[in-house]
């Protein structure tokens, strides 16, 4: 490693906890609710053109999401839909909004196991309530450094993060199970990324690995966060 580690960043969503999973199922209730208007092939896909429209207007997020369905169920149903679809679209966001938070595995034995050697960070984007709710219902708050809740992860915002929190990001590494997000922007910013593969994963979060570069590095889960890292240095 050429510059001392410092400092550790974990991603929330789909990294430490479950998440993804929930947009599935509320996602299958939203073509349940339209089925008698359009195919749901057609249906996702115009609802992932209002979230990728909408994420400027109301950032990541459930809240986001919700007013998304709404709007495509609008779309689709040429101003038709019944206003007990919207409803039970409200309810479907309110029930993701206090769903119980669920630990992926080795999530709290690799941050225990990084608190102990390096400054841990949480680095998350979503809405500001939602994502402090889950950090206190997982019972990990106590062992981060310090919290980051931003609308965007780019080179620009990790290399600021980086900077007031430790040395700067040639001494951090992030891990997290977003190439767009929590692998790719860190490395261009000159740090280390560290993807661990979650299975579901948004559409918007797609892209290519930087495969080949010296500061990026792929683990199963995060149980094997500790060797990696022990590998590095």
């Amino acid at each position: 490693m050429s510059a001392r580690l410092t400092t550790v960043g974990f991603d929330a969503d789909d990294t430490l906890w479950h998440n993804e999973q929930f947009y599935r199922i509320t996602q299958d209730r939203f073509c349940d609710l339209l089925r008698e208007f359009t195919e749901s092939d057609h249906l996702m896909q115009r609802l992932l053109e209002a979230e990728r429209r909408n994420i400027g207007h109301y950032g990541f997020g459930i809240k986001g999401f919700v007013l998304s369905m709404i709007e495509t169920a609008i779309e689709v149903t040429e101003e038709r839909v019944p206003a007990g679809v919207i409803r039970e679209l409200i309810a479907a966001g309110q029930d993701m909004l206090q769903h119980p938070i669920e630990l992926l595995p080795f999530a709290r034995e690799a941050v225990e196991a990084m608190a102990g050697r390096y400054r841990v960070l949480l680095i998350t984007k979503g809405d500001l309530l939602d994502q402090e709710r889950k950090l206190a219902q997982s019972g990990l708050g106590e062992l981060f450094d310090g919290v980051e809740i931003v609308s965007a992860k780019t080179p620009a915002v990790y290399r600021d993060i980086f900077s007031r929190h430790s040395q700067g990001p040639e001494h951090a590494m992030m891990v997290g199970n977003s190439m767009k997000s929590d692998v790719v922007p860190v490395i261009e910013a000159g740090g280390w990324g560290v993807y661990v593969p979650h299975g579901l994963v948004w559409a918007l979060e797609h892209q290519d690995p930087p495969q080949g570069h010296a500061r990026y590095r792929e683990i199963a889960d995060l149980g094997g966060l500790t060797a990696l890292i022990a590998d590095l240095t």
